[in-house]
């Protein structure tokens, strides 16, 4: 395809793309989920478009290889980068998701709603501490998808209330670990089952988490706009509440305003972004010191991390790095988060374009969890392109790096 001038705007280079590919604007605001009255003032120049969940999904839609192409090079990612990595607990996971609607019967004998309320927590706080997350839990999902379900068909009453809670946060791990690994139907499955039983448990904390869960699909699924409302459904579920009750309820409002904030940096809404990072901390601080919320690892570090995440879901590298200097990546109790933190500040290097310390931290965030990087296509992608544009005495250890996260280096 001919070079675009360089002197051309970010909408007026969808246009043209847009006009080459013989696409109606209609046409093209329907393949990115947005309408075209959107679009139109994309082009115009009358809206910035600083989302980057937006920027990838036109580039894809446009075939083109890079957002830069749509940015003027003012932005690099890879549109379609590499695809997701499957992993061998799927299987067993998929029969057992399909299974225990029909026949649900216990691997272990009885199970009490408290019981199972402590093995799905050990499997959470295994999530978190594991440096080979998916490889440990998947092995004990499938025997705890059947194991819940059969407990929530021996009890009635309060019981079985707290068999559906319990079954609730156990969907929700499922839906973690199924993320980047399976095909969207199995996923969404997962997703909706946890949000059902959470319904059915009839307990406020747990429709939120329902609502914390069902917000990051949304968001991930490209619909940051339906997240924000999904996580501010949750958080009002919780508000008259939060004055006398217990932590952890204050331990999920703090978790729906997070995510809240990183649906609104990918959506461009720096403003929001900022007012629930705000209210997140001031949770933060009522809670006491050695608490952390066992699905989301809320506390008073992952206020600070999750404004790494919105720095870079806003293109604006500088802020993201400046928040990273305060944080001690070794003081964070999840390895997931801390794997997490060491991607997100990989990827504002990258988009300053400062790739050694980009290669530097992508590598760092692989030592601490090497499935936390291995599996997220956010971070094969920045591998693959990494591996791509490093030179020099750094090319080596970029290609070394991309192959052990599994991506095929050019």
């Amino acid at each position: 395809m001919t070079e675009l001038p360089a002197e051309l705007t970010t909408g007026e280079r969808i246009r043209i793309l847009r006009e080459r590919r013989g696409l109606s604007r209609p046409v093209l605001a329907g393949l990115v989920g947005r309408s075209p009255d959107w679009l139109k003032k994309i082009e115009n120049g009358d809206r910035d478009l600083r989302s980057i969940t937006h920027l990838v999904r036109l580039a894809n839609a446009l075939h083109v290889p890079d957002v830069a192409t749509l940015t003027g090079g003012d932005l690099s990612i890879p549109a379609d980068a590499v695809g997701k990595l499957s992993h061998a607990s799927v299987t067993p996971i998929r029969a057992a998701l399909h299974g225990v609607s029909f026949a649900a019967v216990p691997t272990v004998g009885a199970v009490s709603p408290e019981a199972l309320k402590g093995r799905v927590s050990g499997a959470w706080r295994l999530w978190h501490s594991s440096t080979h997350q998916r490889t440990e839990v998947g092995t004990l999902l499938p025997d705890l998808i059947r194991d819940a379900h059969a407990c929530v068909k021996a009890h009635q009453g309060d019981e079985r209330r707290a068999a559906h809670a319990a079954t609730g946060d156990l969907y929700r791990l499922v839906q973690r670990h199924l993320a980047h690994i399976c095909e969207p139907e199995l996923y969404w499955l997962a997703l909706d089952r946890g949000r059902a039983h959470s319904e059915e448990s009839d307990h406020p904390v747990s429709l939120a988490l329902a609502a914390w869960s069902t917000a990051i699909g949304q968001r991930a699924a490209g619909f940051a706009e339906e997240a924000v409302q999904t996580d501010e459904a949750g958080m009002a579920l919780l508000r008259s509440r939060l004055e006398d009750g217990p932590t952890e309820l204050l331990g999920v409002y703090g978790a729906l305003n997070l995510q809240a904030a990183i649906s609104c940096g990918l959506d461009g809404r720096s403003g929001d972004a900022e007012r629930y990072l705000t209210e997140a901390d001031r949770t933060a601080r009522r809670l006491p010191a050695d608490y952390t919320q066992t699905q989301s690892a809320f506390d008073a570090s992952n206020v600070a991390i999750h404004g790494v995440s919105v720095g870079v879901g806003l293109l604006t590298p500088g802020e993201a790095l400046r928040r990273a200097e305060s944080i001690a990546p070794e003081g964070i109790t999840s390895l997931e988060r801390r794997s997490r933190l060491l991607l997100d500040i990989a990827a504002g290097h990258q988009q300053k374009r400062e790739t050694a310390a980009a290669v530097h931290y992508l590598g760092h965030a692989h030592r601490v969890t090497p499935e936390g990087i291995r599996y997220v296509p956010m971070a094969r992608g920045l591998a693959a392109q990494l591996a791509k544009t490093a030179s020099g005495p750094l090319k080596g250890e970029a290609v070394a790096l991309a192959e052990a996260v599994g991506v095929a280096a050019a």
